[in-house]
């Protein structure tokens, strides 16, 4: 039996209609199978976010060791400038700077007839009186005829000696070198009925100058300490 005309029309669009319609179905499950597009922005979006945090993590971490970096650098100074102030006041660093130079020396005014001579000529307890108004008018660094003296340096007499730092001996006329201010240095040796005053009594010879610039070499002594310990905290 022959098909007429309009209904092979209805067969072609039935055909097409079917095509249509597995197309759509096909399409459905293809969507339906792939992430929505909002969850993919979402991802996006934080993905980028996660990014952000880490480059403001990176640059935290560059500035705390930059800040490491530069405390380390610091403390190193004051290490060093630390140790270079005990260096001194221990006496085993050689210094320079301004201050005084004073020598002593026995007197040479001819003794009257029962006179005892020896108070006319320098004694260790006279030296030691120099030597203490020095350190208490701020004498940083102090040596004796080019000896530096240090904080259990003694000052002995030996005969017509003097003797200090254990084993060394020196003999008149005794050049005291102190580095500090040289005005108060000066000041100090020639206070009203100070030492100067009460060594010229006795003819003792004082000359004290001030120096722009003195060098005093460092303590080149032993040092053991047999009793003293640091305390450990």
């Amino acid at each position: 039996m022959k098909l007429k005309e309009y209904q092979w029309g209805l067969v072609v669009v039935g055909i097409v209609l079917g095509l249509m319609l597995t197309i759509q179905y096909r399409s459905y499950n293809d969507i339906n199978e792939t992430p929505p597009i909002a969850r993919v922005q979402a991802l996006a979006n934080e993905i980028k976010e996660k990014k952000e945090e880490r480059l403001v993590l990176e640059k935290r971490v560059n500035d705390l060791r930059e800040k490491l970096d530069n405390k380390a650098t610091n403390e190193s100074v004051t290490i060093r400038s630390e140790l270079e102030t005990y260096r001194i006041l221990a006496g085993i660093k050689a210094v320079s700077g301004p201050g005084v130079e004073v020598t002593l020396n026995d007197s040479d005014v001819p003794l009257a007839p029962g006179q005892d001579p020896n108070l006319y000529v320098l004694h260790d307890e006279d030296v030691l009186k120099v030597l203490n108004e020095l350190k208490a008018a701020g004498a940083e660094a102090i040596a004796l005829n080019g000896v530096r003296l240090t904080a259990t340096s003694e000052i002995r007499c030996i005969g017509p000696t003097i003797l200090t730092n254990k084993n060394k001996r020196l003999p008149a006329p005794f050049t005291i070198t102190a580095i500090g201010n040289p005005k108060t240095l000066e000041n100090s040796l020639f206070m009203k009925g100070g030492v100067v005053d009460q060594l010229r009594i006795w003819g003792i010879k004082v000359d004290v100058r001030k120096k722009d610039n003195l060098e005093i070499a460092e303590y080149t002594g032993s040092t053991t300490f047999e009793y003293a310990k640091s305390i450990q905290e």
